[in-house]
């Protein structure tokens, strides 16, 4: 087995129950006695913290270098504008007007290549943190956080995945909502993609763009249905079909909406739903020994 076995906790749509998922594996593999990581990679709403008590055991801000114009050097050419593939800077030549919106900026470095006047030089914005939490001996906490009012959070996440420089046997990725820039950077690395979905129409219609970008990359993946009860039989038909993995379903049950709510886990509150996550843990060591 490998030394460093990095699963994904994604779904599409947001509200799915990828949080649910993520902390309930993270107590089980603690609990278990393994040395394990839990990243929380929804940089826009970390929520993870909240279901456990652990030790502040690591901090760094999340800097990215903006350019600034000095317009005494400028002469308008509009290259800076011409390389900038974000939009980031606004420009009228002829009225010597130049500016760069801080907000829309990546960091790339482009615009600073293109002058060839050295007009342009780069500061530093914060534009998040990564805090990491000892829960205990072997179990860490990762969250990355993102400034309010940042436009991406997608190298907030970058640096939360490579905070720690000595991965542990397991590391969950709590990857964002979606399938844009912060989900991609957050499941790349991963051996295996725990897809958690519901089975409604919009459940379903985000399972399967997820899946398409799966496969796109290659990724190995198996689906959750949470709140398997609900809604219609067209998402496991669909998973047959397909012969996609349906590696666990979840009952829609009070008890757990309950104990959620209060920042309770699922394996402490009601011990009967320890198995589901032991075989979701099962499967994906399986899948990653083949």
């Amino acid at each position: 087995m490998k030394k460093n076995i990095k699963i994904a906790i994604a779904g599409g749509k947001g509200g799915t129950g990828k949080t649910l998922v993520s902390t309930n594996l993270f107590q089980l593999l603690k609990e278990k006695g393994k040395n394990v990581e839990l990243i929380d990679c929804d940089a826009e709403e970390p929520n993870d913290l909240l279901f456990f008590k652990g030790k502040h055991s690591g901090h760094k801000d999340v800097l990215l270098p903006v350019p600034q114009i000095d317009t005494s050097l400028c002469t308008y050419c509009g290259k800076c504008k011409e390389y900038c593939n974000y939009h980031a800077i606004f420009l009228i030549p002829f009225a010597k007007q130049i500016k760069v919106i801080e907000e829309l900026c990546h960091g790339c470095g482009a615009c600073t290549i293109a002058c060839e006047y050295g007009a342009i030089t780069e500061k530093e914005v914060f534009i998040g943190e990564v805090n990491q939490y000892r829960i205990s001996d072997k179990a860490l906490l990762t969250e990355a956080r993102m400034r309010v009012g940042v436009y991406s959070p997608v190298d907030t996440v970058k640096e939360a995945l490579r905070f720690n420089t000595n991965p542990p046997e397991y590391q969950l990725l709590d990857a964002p909502p979606g399938t844009s820039c912060p989900f991609i950077h957050s499941v790349v690395h991963a051996d295996y993609v725990l897809l958690v979905s519901e089975p409604t129409p919009f459940g379903l219609s985000d399972l399967k763009q997820t899946i398409g970008v799966l496969q796109e990359m290659k990724k190995s993946y198996g689906v959750i249905i949470n709140r398997s009860d609900v809604g219609n039989d067209e998402m496991k038909q669909y998973l047959q079909q397909e012969n996609i993995s349906l590696v666990a379903e979840i009952l829609f049950d009070k008890d757990i909406a309950s104990a959620y709510a209060k920042g309770k886990l699922c394996i402490n509150e009601l011990p009967a739903y320890t198995p589901v996550f032991e075989k979701i843990i099962n499967h994906v060591n399986q899948e990653i020994c083949k």
